[in-house]
Parts: C-alpha cells; sequence; structure tokens
C-alpha cells in the first residue's frame, strides 16, 4: 500500500492568519472539497466532553467546520453517543445539556446537535462486517445513517486504548451503548443486586428473553440466552445491571478498529486531529491531568490509520513536560529518552497492535508521507 499523505500545520499566529484560518486552510489543502457534499448528510463525530473536563476541542473548531461544509452544499451535524457508564452524558437528556455547558449548541457550533444513539443509547443500525472481533457492529443510528464521516479528534492518552485519536473517536465514540459494551467487556453484562430496584425495564425489553426477576424481585441473567447486547445496561437507571469483567487492551484496540471500519465503510470520509491539551487520559472523565507534551499543531488526513500513527510519532517525538502530571510523577527518575509516552502513563496498553489490526483489516495504512502547509 502506498503512503497516504498526513497534511500538518503549526499553531504560529498572526494578526491575518488566526487558528480557525489555518484549520481551514489545513482541510482545504488536505482535500475537504474533494468529498461529494453536495446535499449530503455530514456528520461531524466530535467529543463533547465531560463536564469539569477543559480539555476537550473548542466548539469554535467545530463550528468553522460545519461553516465550511454548509458552504460546500452538506447538511453538517455535530454528533457523539451515550456512554456505557453513568455519568452527565449517559442519556440523551444529560448529554445534550452537558454539551450545552461546554459550548456546543446550534448557536455557537454553527449546525444541529444530536445524540448518534438516541434517547437511552438504543437507537442503533448493525453494520454486517465479519469481522475477527466484532461480527456486526452496533453503530448509532444518526451517524449510521450518515452519507457522509467527519472526525474531529482531541488527540490525547486513554487509560485503556493508549491513547485516543481517530480510530478510538470513531470506534468508541461512535458505538452505541451496547456496542461500547462489546468494545469494553470480555465477558456478558451483570446484575448488581445492591442497585437493583426491581423496576423490570431490563425484563420487559430484552429481546431474547434472557433476564426476568427473581423471588426478591431482583433481575437475574440466563446466560444461556444472553447474546451480550447490552440492552439491559443502555435502560437501566440504576446501575442495577453493568458491563462484566474489561477485555484487555490489546482486543480492546482489535475491535476499535473493527467498528472505525464498520463507520465509515462504504462512505466518503476525512479526518482532523488536534496535538493540544495532550492530557493523560480521556476527555470522558469529569477533570483532565496537566499536559504531558506542548501543543504540537493540527493534522488532517482521508487516512485515519496515517494520521493516528503521525500523531502517535509527534508525541513521543516530543519532549515531556516534567509539571506535576500522571506521567512526571510515575517516572520523574526514569530515563525517558525513545520510550513511548503512552506506555509510560499506561503501562498495560498496546496501541500499535490496533493499529496494525486496522492496517490489516483494510481501514488505511501506517505508512504515511507528512505534508506541513
Amino acid at each position: 500500500m502506498e503512503k497516504a499523505k498526513v497534511y500538518y500545520s503549526d499553531l504560529r499566529t498572526s494578526p491575518t492568519s488566526n487558528l480557525l484560518d489555518k484549520m481551514e486552510r489545513l482541510l482545504k489543502r488536505a482535500g475537504i472539497e474533494q468529498l461529494p457534499l453536495k446535499d449530503s448528510f455530514a456528520a461531524i463525530k466530535i467529543h463533547f466532553g465531560e463536564p469539569g473536563n477543559l480539555a476537550y476541542l473548542r466548539p469554535n473548531y467545530a463550528a468553522r467546520m460545519a461553516t465550511l461544509l454548509r458552504s460546500l452544499g452538506a447538511k453538517p451535524f455535530l454528533t457523539d453517543c451515550n456512554t456505557l457508564y453513568s455519568g452527565r452524558r449517559a442519556n440523551a437528556v444529560d448529554h445534550l445539556q452537558s454539551a450545552m455547558e461546554n459550548g456546543f449548541n446550534p448557536i455557537s457550533a454553527q449546525c444541529q446537535v444530536i445524540i448518534g444513539d438516541g434517547l437511552k443509547g438504543t437507537d442503533y443500525r448493525e453494520i454486517p462486517l465479519n469481522g475477527e472481533y466484532c461480527p456486526a457492529p452496533k453503530i448509532g443510528a444518526a451517524i449510521a445513517d450518515a452519507d457522509i464521516v467527519i472526525s474531529m479528534n482531541h488527540f490525547k492518552g486513554h487509560e485503556q486504548a493508549g491513547f485516543g485519536g481517530a480510530l478510538k473517536n470513531l470506534g468508541m465514540g461512535c458505538a452505541s451503548v451496547g456496542g461500547k459494551l462489546e468494545l469494553h467487556c470480555a465477558s456478558q453484562p451483570k446484575i448488581d443486586v445492591e442497585n437493583c430496584i426491581g423496576c423490570n425495564i431490563c425484563v420487559k425489553h430484552c429481546a431474547h428473553d434472557a433476564v426476568h426477576l427473581n423471588t426478591s424481585r431482583k433481575a437475574e441473567i440466563d446466560y444461556t440466552k444472553c447474546v451480550g447486547c447490552g440492552q439491559c445496561v443502555a435502560l437501566c437507571q440504576h446501575d442495577g445491571a453493568v458491563m462484566g469483567a474489561e477485555d484487555t487492551s490489546e482486543r480492546l484496540n482489535y475491535k476499535i478498529a473493527e467498528y472505525a471500519l464498520a463507520v465509515v465503510m462504504g462512505k466518503p470520509h476525512f479526518h482532523i486531529s488536534f496535538i493540544m491539551n495532550v492530557s493523560p487520559e480521556c476527555d470522558c472523565w469529569n477533570h483532565n491531568d496537566a499536559a504531558i507534551v506542548p501543543d504540537l499543531g493540527i493534522l488532517a488526513s482521508a487516512d485515519p490509520v496515517a494520521l493516528d500513527k503521525a500523531c502517535a510519532d509527534m508525541v513521543i517525538q516530543a519532549p515531556i513536560l516534567h509539571s506535576n502530571n500522571r506521567l512526571a510523577t510515575a517516572h520523574e527518575h526514569d530515563d525517558l529518552c525513545g520510550r513511548d509516552k503512552f506506555h509510560l502513563m499506561h503501562p498495560d496498553t498496546d496501541w500499535l497492535a490496533g493499529l496494525r489490526h486496522a492496517e490489516k483489516i483494510g481501514l488505511g495504512t501506517m505508512e504515511y508521507e507528512l505534508m506541513k502547509i
């Protein structure tokens, strides 16, 4: 496979060229105008950030993206899917409120904000993939129904995947609640009997008749019938139905790659990543630790695998900020030269295996040429 082109812009500005202008020039140089945008529904996949976290992308970037897409004839909308864990983005009502608090609304973002997998995370499409780990990824319906997918990615650390970039934003971020269960778990969901209130919602909505209430009016799962779809986890508002044991980092990254392929399969797609505020962990947390490296720039490509590899290479090669963050605190006496920052932050992760799997299944290539504009 020939090298993919990844376009890069530094963060230097002038009175005649601010960062929004530079982002738009980068997008155009990288070929976004060549997409069949006229009259298309264009999903802009972005992470709205858990309230309390301040490392997520500013809504100004999303607004400029939406304005550019609309000028090219598209019908853009901002989107993300609900979370598997209970937080302030676990259902569409709370999720939209959180997005609004963080500055993402139709006025500021210049487009509509749509939660991809619906009110309770149960609105999804199964995309037949025949993947090695995920036969039919469960993708949020609004994203699956979109004509074009644009990912806007905050490149940062991630406690399970190693780092979060384009593949994580696509693969994990576009998965419905049940899809996220499939990604994270090595086993089927389970019932936390202390939290179960016997409301019966999981029983009513289990399509496989795998859940029932016992004599104590607590839910029980018949694992001979359970297929691990995650519907009970998505519907339970009391943390009574919860995910089982977490999968390994390596298998998680394989699954993320397959989910990301399902999101873009058969569709035009384009990706832009911001190496800014590179926090050690995901924007899903309600806080963010100090950055591990300086702000490095903005990168864009039609190839999400090449884009992630280019971003990872830049972060690994950058000097470590010995501020009071997780990396410096845990390894302040180590010789850090040549060592992988993502493995230093999260030693159990295997992000490179995920990129190799993404390349193997045809999502893109790790071989890239960096084009500075």
